[in-house]
């Protein structure tokens, strides 16, 4: 019998997956994660540009958030105009495997009938 990451009589939240989905679910957390992979340290605005449909209260709420999570560094400096940086932290890039993994699974999947 295979074994589930959800067992029965515990809660979902509860669960090792029920956390992760806790990290990374949403609309546009794996599309931040995504593009801050691909370019290593993006500032506010290149990221809103990459990702057009994301309201920029949204961006800044899910930053916020990751950053809280652990998963985003955010790097400040002190100069006119503020300048903000935003990179993936250790904990952040330990989740690219699972981005690799589903962008695998789509491409064999993408095509195919159901």
């Amino acid at each position: 019998m295979k074994k589930t990451c959800v067992p029965n009589g515990i809660a979902l939240k509860d669960t090792g997956f029920g956390y992760t989905l806790s990290i990374i679910g949403g609309k546009y957390k794996m599309i931040i994660l995504y593009w801050l992979s691909e370019n290593e340290v993006m500032r506010f605005n290149e990221i809103k540009r990459n990702i057009a449909s994301i309201p920029f209260k949204t961006l800044s709420v899910m930053l916020k958030q990751m950053e809280a999570d652990g998963i985003v560094i955010r790097r400040e400096y002190p100069e006119i105009p503020p300048k903000v940086e935003y990179s993936l932290s250790e904990r952040g890039r330990s989740l690219l495997p699972i981005l690799d993994m589903m962008c695998d699974w789509g491409e064999i999947n993408h095509n195919t009938e159901v």
